[in-house]
């Protein structure tokens, strides 16, 4: 699917925009993972306004995303919503990224980057997220299982070694 806007129109007048939209299949933006899958389409919208000395390119990418909950194992899915804002310039041989090229903004890469990005680095059904018992395999969500799960402190096993001698 083509992602690139066409700013030829814009003339170099500053302060003109010109909006755009896109929905793109996740698979062809390459941001599968082992650990989650957004649906598809991923959306894309926003505007190109001309600076006076660059192109600003200001939207929001919107996705579903599906993963199993890193804690309780649960299948879960969130609606995500992340803007981004870039510039970007005529061809510029030193940079090698952000540049127009043939009268064209390519958005693939920043709308890849910006998604990749924004996951994070364990994926939570909740952010207080209790997980399981590692003893019975409960859902601690759902309540408590009534397990003992203290694990002494391995520093203090000399000391507590001495107390069960002294009973």
């Amino acid at each position: 699917m083509n992602m690139q806007i066409n700013i030829t129109e814009m003339d170099g007048a500053p302060g003109r925009e010109i909006p755009f939209s896109f929905s793109v299949p996740a698979e062809e933006l390459d941001v599968q993972s082992d650990a989650y899958t957004f649906d598809s389409p991923i959306r894309v919208e926003g505007r190109v306004t001309h600076t006076g000395t660059a192109l600003r390119v200001e939207g929001t990418i919107a996705a579903t995303k599906h993963f199993v909950c890193d804690r309780c194992l649960k299948a879960c899915e969130e609606t995500q919503e992340h803007p981004f804002s870039e510039e970007f310039r005529s061809e510029n041989p030193e940079e090698e990224s952000n540049v127009i090229i043939d009268g064209r903004i390519d958005l693939r890469p920043l709308v890849r980057d910006t998604l990749m990005a924004a996951q994070p680095l364990s994926n939570l059904c909740k952010p207080d997220c209790k997980g399981l018992c590692p003893v019975c395999g409960h859902d601690l969500n759902d309540g408590d299982c009534g397990c003992d799960r203290f694990v002494p402190d391995p520093r203090l096993a000399a000391l507590q070694q001495f107390m069960k001698k002294e009973d």
